[in-house]
């Protein structure tokens, strides 16, 4: 018998059980994807955990990949009696959704996470610290649509980490800020007041900076494998090798994922927006409704660059990142041309072969 208390504390609510409603209708039962790999997905349901796949149909009519199921979706599947595997059919509406451009030279976005209500944006307090890669994770996690948390981890390993917290507080107006250490105990208090019954934080951050030691002490156990910290550059060697949501002791639950190696914008314009607020409101005082910030006569962001105003090397990434995110959406414009293209091509071909099927009748033209 399906136990509402078990789906509950992965978070389970009368949101998505009004999304289900229809599905419940066709026979189907509610889980969420908990873990997901090259081979296939797991999926929590009030009747334990199961190996699942998606349907036929579901991957026949997904677009792209991110219309597939990931970790952290709600999921409408169908399971025999007795049986260990399901077949997921559905994806629920996802009230938040972590995408990233898939990592090669495909035009492609992946789902890294999907309902997450808080995303820890982990940065380390070592020689790897970079505000410029803060700036680039903030936008990719405002255009999630959970709230964001930076997480400055091994605060041990560093000298003078109240330097770099007001570093990082001045490139995330409103956001909170948290320094800590695994080894001494230090601020990991504060980062448990996030993580409620029900409650899903998402960990992200490059290889190294902290997040399968993070896992391993909120989970009370070494249930990640970590790697020490390299001597040579301070790099902490990546250990996680998928994406996973897992269920804490304490209430709560906590997705890993992989280190991104390479993080490139797949979409994030309202996410820069909000980043880079700062300068956008500046550019609203331009003359020009189009400038672009270089030789414009009555340029407020050239002006505050050259009084001091505006620190310039936030003003590159944020031309590098608008640059990139325009890269971006040429390609994909173009690919969905190309792919509307080839889409009337085949149905061209399709309705030429029924057309000529009828007018030399049943077994002929062979």
């Amino acid at each position: 018998m399906q136990s509402d208390a078990t789906l509950a504390q992965y978070g389970w609510n009368d949101q998505f059980a009004g999304q289900f409603a229809e599905y419940a209708e066709a026979g189907l039962q509610p889980g969420r994807v908990v873990f997901e790999d090259n081979l296939g997905y797991r999926v929590i349901t009030g009747r334990g955990e199961l190996d699942a796949s998606a349907s036929g149909r579901l991957r026949y009519e997904a677009r792209s990949r991110e219309e597939l199921p990931a970790v952290g979706d709600w999921v409408a599947l169908k399971t025999r009696d007795g049986a260990s595997r399901a077949v997921i059919h559905a994806v629920l509406p996802r009230f938040s959704r972590f995408a990233r451009k898939v990592a090669g030279n495909r035009t492609e976005g992946q789902i890294v996470g999907a309902n997450v209500d808080t995303v820890f944006l982990l940065s380390s307090l070592n020689q790897d610290f970079s505000v410029r890669r803060l700036e680039r994770y903030l936008a990719m996690a405002w255009e999630s649509g959970a709230r964001s948390v930076i997480v400055l981890s091994k605060a041990d390993l560093c000298a003078n980490p109240a330097e770099k917290i007001t570093q990082a507080e001045a490139v995330a107006a409103g956001v909170p800020v948290h320094a800590v250490s695994v080894r001494s105990g230090a601020g990991l208090d504060a980062l448990s007041a996030y993580l409620c019954e029900g409650e899903t934080v998402a960990l992200l951050g490059s290889s190294g900076v902290g997040k399968s030691t993070l896992l391993n002490h909120f989970l009370g156990y070494n249930r990640q494998r970590v790697r020490e910290v390299r001597e040579s550059d301070d790099r902490g060697m990546h250990a996680t090798r998928h994406r996973e949501l897992i269920l804490l002791p304490q209430g709560g639950l906590i997705l890993d994922t992989p280190g991104m190696r390479e993080l490139q914008l797949w979409e994030g314009a309202e996410g820069v927006h909000l980043t880079f607020e700062d300068i956008e409101s500046l550019a609203a005082d331009c003359r020009f409704s189009d400038c672009r910030h270089t030789t414009e006569p009555h340029c407020a962001v050239r002006a505050a660059l050259e009084q001091g105003r505006l620190d310039a090397s936030r003003f590159e990434s944020y031309v590098k990142l608008q640059a990139e995110l325009e890269h971006f959406r040429v390609r994909y414009n173009d690919l969905e041309r190309r792919n509307v293209k080839r889409k009337w091509k085949q149905l061209s071909r399709m309705a030429k072969e029924r057309s000529r099927t009828k007018r030399e009748g049943p077994g002929q033209g062979s």
